[in-house]
């Protein structure tokens, strides 16, 4: 059987809601979808040598200990062609890897340097930390794919988002944003031209309760299975 080993790069907390449910989602994927991965937990201060992996999820927890090992996990994934999925945090540690070494931009995260000149992630005008928004998908994108449908409801602990003014200058570059919500705050982005490379702002990991994968989640293990077949294969 081919092994496929996937980092979960992240500070584990038993406080943290979507850390509890990740081993349930684990054994979910191996029993619904056949699909059995070999999780490791990877703290974001250790995150510097990913390279073995055939997946990358950085999963929510922000602040992280290490602005700089979750930034170089997304550089990783991104760069090596490795299958990425990033939520919440991850998500916004994602944008800010792609605008600092993609776009060339000085930017920074509001939370983690709020004394910095230019930042690319600021406070929402209202938290969506304990709340459900309606995400409307871009016709034909990756995320719409998976979904199979034009909107979807999402659950969120997240007070952060991208400041809008970047938003052309990271789509000149390369970037999709594929999901946004009904006041055209971005929600989803990916990389069409990457084996697997999506990130949502909401926490797919707090759907149901645990025992059926949301189909991001799901998508993103299959994706880790082709990554991980191929290189045996090679």
């Amino acid at each position: 059987m081919v092994g496929m080993r996937i980092a979960l790069v992240g500070d584990r907390s038993p406080a943290v809601r979507s850390h509890a449910r990740v081993p349930l989602l684990i054994e979910a994927l191996r029993q619904r979808d056949g699909i059995a991965l070999d999780a490791y937990w990877i703290p974001t201060t250790e995150a510097h040598d990913l390279a073995g992996f055939d997946g990358v999820w950085l999963v929510p927890g922000s602040p992280y200990r290490s602005e700089e090992g979750a930034v170089e996990a997304a550089r990783t994934a991104r760069e090596r062609g490795i299958p990425f999925l990033g939520t919440c945090g991850g998500f916004q540690h994602m944008l800010l890897e792609y605008a600092r070494h993609v776009c060339g931009l000085d930017v920074a995260h509001a939370e983690n340097e709020p004394d910095a000149r230019d930042f690319l992630l600021t406070p929402l005008t209202c938290s969506l930390a304990g709340h459900e928004g309606l995400v409307r998908l871009h016709p034909g994108s990756l995320i719409e794919q998976i979904v199979g449908a034009p909107t979807t409801m999402e659950a969120y602990i997240c007070s952060y988002g991208l400041n809008d003014a970047y938003q052309a200058t990271l789509a000149a570059h390369g970037m999709v944003f594929s999901g946004h919500a009904e006041d055209g705050g971005v929600r989803v982005a990916e990389l069409p031209r990457h084996p697997f490379f999506l990130a949502t702002m909401f926490q797919p990991e707090l759907a149901g309760d645990g025992r059926r994968p949301h189909p991001v989640i799901s998508a993103f293990a299959a994706a880790v299975s082709r990554h991980a077949a191929a290189r045996t294969s090679a």
